[in-house]
């Protein structure tokens, strides 16, 4: 087991957090005094160009050797800006026999805030190839999964809100953006003591944090905002390391946290989280999602961002925890595909779950596959995919040719034929920005496009088409409103009223 550092002493935090921001050992400090090369690598966590560029001993990059790159530094420059002592006493440093270096016992590293308040972010440093494989209670960074659910969160304001899985606290920081008040839990009571230090670094008085597993430790609470990373790795053996795997079988892990969630939100709540999903021989991987989040009352959206063969899943995570080239490396590795075999597993996929608590007898949830870029954050305008969906679910098309429904504000139009013919050989949607979808689209959709500004009702404006183009009316205002259905859930119109 890895050692604990002592708790979170508010008035050490203090000094250290001045001592960085005096120092500049900020994102933008640090790319500005790595330059763009190695600052580049080092998001790569490739150190050597950092290193290189790093001798010397100017604060800056002293701290960055210290902290992030976990080398050892001579203790005398950094004397009089960091206090030392109080670091040792508590766990963060260590210095050497003669007292001449140190070295930090942790990673310490900024983190960007979407409210622009400089924040740190403390955690285990990575694993790296030809050292030891992580500890069982190793607590990872931040990194790209953190970044991609910070902006799939939606904006608040909020009362309450939940890290279920805390680590290393870095998403009750962006709760603590939009909550009242913040609840981070984790049943690794080493990464609970990181988090606490990575809140008081970062000036959040508003989070604490409780031990126990899943939901245990909020048992009969609710809460306005439940946000997850959580150890959703598929493994066939009991969990290695609890920053990425449970005891769970499967995808069993993500499961319950869907299935539970709505007994822990509030009305017009949302649970979010990233999860993986098994993709079965036999089986439509939205029937498998679409059965956890069935029956929970909640409106909603799934997204599958990316899907890999069980190949690919398991060198993922085994690079993951450096146990590439390792003795045991081949032996996990056969037995993980084994256990995949067994099971008739041929993929895994990865995305993003969002559930809004509606209490509707009718709420539904989407559930659908995007492997391209989208405008970031997804959460500015995730309610509007939400409740996009939701309209189109609840209007008959009695009601649909009543409804005034217009274009999406950044909705373009696109042709594509052979010059000077008649007619086009298709005819495009484009999202210019949000979720940057593209639909193909007839004649008559492509004219609603145009003229739907949300001041005639849809019924009419056929009608409307149908004598400019020579149909019948009738036969446009009962084969359109399928499509249009779908065109609104995906977001190309809006019902005004």
């Amino acid at each position: 087991m890895s050692d604990i550092p002592g708790p979170a002493v508010p008035a050490v935090a203090e000094r250290l957090r001045n001592a960085l921001l005096d120092i500049d050992y900020t994102s933008t400090g640090i790319r500005d005094r790595l330059g763009s090369t190695a600052a580049r690598a080092l998001a790569r966590d490739e150190l050597v160009p950092a290193l290189r560029a790093t001798g010397g001993e100017e604060p800056l990059g002293l701290l960055l050797r210290l902290w992030w790159l976990g080398e050892s530094v001579p203790a005398g420059p950094l004397r009089t800006a960091l206090p030392l002592d109080e670091l040792t006493d508590a766990g963060l440093i260590r210095p050497d026999s003669s007292g001449d270096t140190i070295r930090a016992t942790l990673q310490l590293i900024p983190w960007d805030t979407t409210d622009g308040r400089p924040a740190f972010v403390v955690a285990d440093h990575s694993a790296r190839p030809g050292q030891a494989p992580p500890g069982p209670d190793h607590v990872v960074r931040a990194g790209a999964a953190s970044a991609s659910l910070r902006d799939l969160l939606v904006p608040g304001p909020v009362d309450r809100a939940l890290d279920l899985g805390t680590g290393c606290g870095v998403q009750a920081l962006h709760l603590a953006e939009r909550a009242g008040q913040v609840c981070a839990t984790d049943v690794n009571k080493r990464a609970l003591r990181l988090a606490e230090w990575t809140f008081a670094l970062s000036g959040v008085d508003r989070a604490h944090t409780r031990a126990g597993s899943l939901y245990e430790p909020v048992a009969a609470e609710q809460f306005d905002l439940i946000a997850a990373n959580p150890p959703f790795v598929i493994t066939p053996e009991r969990a290695h390391y609890s920053y990425r795997e449970s005891d769970l079988p499967g995808d069993e892990v993500c499961a319950q946290i869907v299935r539970s969630a709505p007994a822990h939100l509030t009305d017009g709540g949302w649970c979010q989280l990233l999860a993986n999903w098994l993709h079965v021989d036999g089986e439509d991987w939205r029937d498998r999602v679409g059965d956890w989040v069935s029956g929970t009352a909640c409106s909603g959206w799934v997204v599958q961002r990316d899907v890999q063969d069980p190949a690919e899943y398991v060198e993922l995570w085994l690079r993951d925890s450096c146990e590439v080239g390792t003795p045991e490396y081949t032996r996990r590795y056969d037995a993980w595909l084994d256990y995949f075999e067994r099971r008739g597993v041929k993929g895994i996929g990865y995305g993003w779950i969002s559930l809004r608590k509606d209490s509707a007898a009718d709420a539904t949830v989407r559930i659908e596959e995007l492997r391209h870029d989208v405008e970031q954050p997804v959460g500015h305008y995730l309610p509007d995919v939400v409740d996009g969906a939701m309209t189109a679910h609840r209007l008959t098309d009695a009601a649909l040719l009543s409804a005034h429904v217009a274009l999406a504000p950044g909705v373009v139009e696109e042709r594509v034929g052979v010059p000077g013919a008649a007619d086009p050989e298709q005819i495009l949607l484009r999202q210019r920005g949000g979720l940057r979808r593209a639909a193909q689209v007839g004649t008559v959709e492509a004219a609603l496009a145009g003229v739907c500004d949300g001041t005639m009702p849809v019924g009419p404006l056929l009608d409307a088409i149908a004598e400019l183009t020579g149909q019948e009316a009738s036969a446009l205002r009962e084969s359109t409103p399928e499509t249009l259905r779908g065109l609104i859930t995906e977001g190309f119109f809006r019902v005004a009223r």
